[in-house]
């Protein structure tokens, strides 16, 4: 979900009165607190991962192959692999941000698609998650 996207999500749910204090009955200032925590640390290490890039090795040049086809199909997978990394990297950073955008704004903890509290288990599990189980589940289906 794009900034944009989610500033109009998070207006769209009306994060009124009960919807704080239900935040705050799922996720109390402790764990949030914790779970702060561990986003910020994730964070820290995607961005620590991502700045110790390198580059791609010069087998994948075409003009440069060397070594037999099946050589040549590893070095291919080595880069498939390393770009598929960095994809998910990026997705779960984007997450992790949003997720520190919903604690700023007292929603933390609500599911995005049903509005109703995330399992503090599921949060401790995954801290960037935007749905509870019951509406992954059904994504998933």
């Amino acid at each position: 979900m794009a900034g944009a996207d989610l500033i109009s999500w998070l207006v769209r749910a009306a994060p009124d009165r009960a919807a704080v204090a239900m935040t705050s009955k799922v996720v109390n200032e402790t764990l949030l607190g914790s779970l702060k925590d561990v986003l910020l640390r994730k964070r820290g290490e995607i961005l620590a991962s991502s700045t110790g890039t390198r580059p791609l090795p010069a087998s994948v040049d075409v003009n440069s192959r060397q070594g037999d086809l099946a050589d040549q199909a590893s070095g291919n997978n080595e880069v498939h692999i390393q770009l598929k990394l960095k994809q998910t990297d990026a997705k779960i950073l984007q997450a992790i941000e949003e997720a520190l955008y919903r604690m700023e704004k007292g929603v933390y903890g609500i599911c995005r698609d049903c509005g109703e509290p995330i399992a503090p288990a599921r949060l401790e599990a995954i801290p960037w998650t935007r749905v509870c189980i019951t509406c992954k589940q059904k994504q998933n289906t």
